[in-house]
């Protein structure tokens, strides 16, 4: 759009506004313009679906009446469209029954405002429903018009800082939005009959912890001291497991001060659950059920479309350990070249992969792991054993000290959920804290502080248990075939406007 063109319709868009304020100011001299006293009796969805197959003559038979509300988005003469949430009703507008006063209430109304009308429900010749109005009222004056009709609210940039719009205009995003909630409600149900218990813990974190992010920093005044916003909410929960709660869970918000991206938002909504006297194969096989189980109450199809993919969520999902995966998937890596740290080195130089020197033989397999696995992984796929050096909460395996009891879950080359065998050893648990606090003094900004009081608890004995954080935003975007997280956020973070 030329700067003539955006000048003419910022000016085009002043001047209806302008206009519907002379409407509003002429309403005030008569009382007040937002009335709160019209209780509306049915909605227009209701409305949709109780007369769906009542024909006109028995709509006329009936005589049924009905008190309606929403907002107007088309003027179509004598019938005016009405939408109500999701739904939509049209209104009759008939000159030859109704009042003057009603006529000119209504000539008054612009597209946007929101009304009411009462009146009986009828059926058009065209089979449409509609109220035929006995009564009329502006509820609430629209200053501002909305999009055009034809081209709706289409600026992606504008969707996202003006979400209020973009719900009223696209039905898509509607639909977006209930289906996450529904999703969200459907695993606290499952949760809850899983006999899990839902908690509540901080969101201001004395030190960061819980997991290997940059944390955002604020100020508690009468403390005196820097808080962090959490980025998981897991020590916390875990601290729950040494008090005796056997099985937990918290859906959550946390904050993580780092990128942005068709995936990532610096807040975000995770599950986490913990499950005592459980192991991570228990932990994989619960993780299944809920996600199957949550596609299968909210997508009718077998096959699941996402984007180019086609994802077959009926069948058993694939487990594959991260050696296994780094082999098949890199044909220059072989099980010897997998645990030398000098060929590791030499094949991420060779995959253009930049590797810093205090990177052991488990960081550069994971670097490697992301940048040549992780977007392959387009069927449901467990990775499991990963090393201990980058799972600094997870429980060693008992066979192989250099590996945890840890998994993955990808689907469509992005990770979904992320659970382990707790490391219930105190000293061990302690040891790994240090090593993290190295790392940070060495320049790593997102590596763990030492956390006392965690080790403290974990001294005073917690039962071995198994934990897992899944990412509700990536599983809303699977859900509803939407490419980027803020399709799936009410509203994503942006850069202030001018």
């Amino acid at each position: 759009m030329s700067d003539q063109e955006s000048s003419k319709m910022i000016n085009d868009e002043n001047s209806l506004i302008a206009e519907r304020r002379t409407k509003l100011n002429k309403l005030r001299e008569k009382g007040n313009p937002f009335p709160n006293h019209f209780r509306r009796t049915a909605t227009a969805e209701w409305l949709q679906n109780e007369y769906k197959n009542t024909t006109k003559q028995e709509l006329i038979s009936l005589s049924s009446e009905y008190a309606v509300s929403g907002r107007l988005i088309r003027n179509r003469g004598s019938f005016l469209l009405l939408k109500d949430g999701g739904s939509q009703i049209q209104l009759y507008v008939n000159h030859k029954v109704l009042p003057t006063f009603i006529l000119d209430e209504i000539n008054g109304w612009d597209l946007g405002d929101i009304v009411a009308a009462k009146g009986n429900i009828q059926r058009s010749g065209k089979g449409e429903l509609y109220i035929d109005m006995e009564e009329a009222q502006l509820l609430t004056k629209a200053l501002r018009p909305l999009p055009d009709k034809y081209h709706g609210l289409t600026d992606q940039e504008l969707r996202y800082r003006q979400r209020y719009v973009d719900l009223i205009v696209n039905d898509d995003s509607r639909r977006v939005f209930e289906t996450r909630s529904k999703a969200v409600s459907f695993i606290r149900k499952f949760m809850d009959s899983n006999n899990f218990i839902e908690v509540e813990t901080p969101m201001m974190h004395p030190i960061p912890g819980g997991a290997v992010a940059r944390p955002f920093v604020t100020h508690h005044n009468t403390l005196g001291q820097d808080m962090f916003l959490r980025v998981a909410p897991e020590l916390y929960l875990k601290r729950l497991i040494v008090g005796g709660f056997d099985k937990v869970y918290e859906l959550n918000r946390n904050f993580r001060n780092e990128g942005l991206s068709t995936r990532h938002n610096p807040e975000f909504t995770m599950l986490e659950f913990y499950w005592a006297y459980a192991d991570y194969h228990d932990a994989m096989n619960l993780t299944e059920s809920m996600i199957r189980s949550l596609f299968d109450s909210t997508v009718e199809e077998s096959i699941l479309k996402y984007q180019d993919d086609e994802l077959n969520l009926k069948k058993p999902f694939v487990t594959m350990t991260v050696a296994d995966a780094l082999i098949l998937y890199n044909d220059q890596l072989g099980e010897e070249q997998l645990h030398d740290l000098g060929e590791l080195r030499k094949y991420a130089e060779l995959i253009e992969l930049e590797w810093d020197e205090s990177w052991g033989i488990g960081k550069i397999q994971i670097e490697i792991f992301e940048k040549t696995v992780e977007p392959k992984l387009i069927q449901p796929t467990f990775i499991i054993e990963y090393p201990v050096e980058v799972s600094p909460l997870a429980r060693r395996n008992d066979q192989v000290s250099t590996v945890a009891d840890r998994f993955e879950l990808f689907i469509c080359g992005r990770e979904l959920a992320n659970g382990f065998s707790e490391l219930n050893d105190s000293e061990d648990q302690a040891d790994r804290f240090n090593a993290q606090v190295k790392d940070k003094e060495a320049g790593d900004s997102e590596a763990m502080h030492f956390d006392f009081d965690y080790v403290r608890a974990l001294e005073y004995g917690m039962p071995p248990a198994t934990g897992v954080g899944i990412g509700i935003d990536r599983l809303v975007m699977l859900l509803t075939n939407t490419k980027s997280i803020r399709d799936v956020l009410l509203f994503p973070h942006m850069r202030t406007e001018n």
